[in-house]
């Protein structure tokens, strides 16, 4: 059956998740700018949460009468608290590599001060 005719359903969810990913992969391995970094890396965690959503859908699966469904989303609630912390700690750590280098290129910055 076509992926594009039949109704929404996890594969639908597993597309648009590995998309995401793969996307954040590319954004991470291209990017030159420290920022379009922390966005790939955005977009890999992204993917990710999708995937645990949809992986824990209770009308997706198989067990749905005893499932409650919360598995996921709970583990998709520590991965964006993580993202948080990351994003402030990375654009803290992009502040003080602009300072020291007038620079966010992350070719510019290679040598390491103690």
């Amino acid at each position: 059956m076509d992926l594009l005719t039949e109704p929404v359903g996890l594969s639908h969810y597993l597309v648009v998740g590995a998309i995401l990913f793969v996307c954040g992969v590319l954004c991470m391995a291209i990017k030159r700018n420290a920022l379009g970094v922390l966005m790939g890396v955005e977009l890999v965690l992204n993917g990710a949460n999708l995937n645990f959503i949809a992986f824990s859908a209770p009308y997706l699966r198989a067990d749905s009468q005893y499932a409650t469904g919360l598995d996921g989303h709970l583990i998709a609630m520590f991965v964006i608290v993580l993202a948080a912390a990351e994003a402030a700690v990375a654009l803290a750590i992009a502040l003080n590599y602009y300072n020291n280098h007038a620079t966010i290129d992350v070719d510019e910055g290679d040598e390491l001060k103690g």
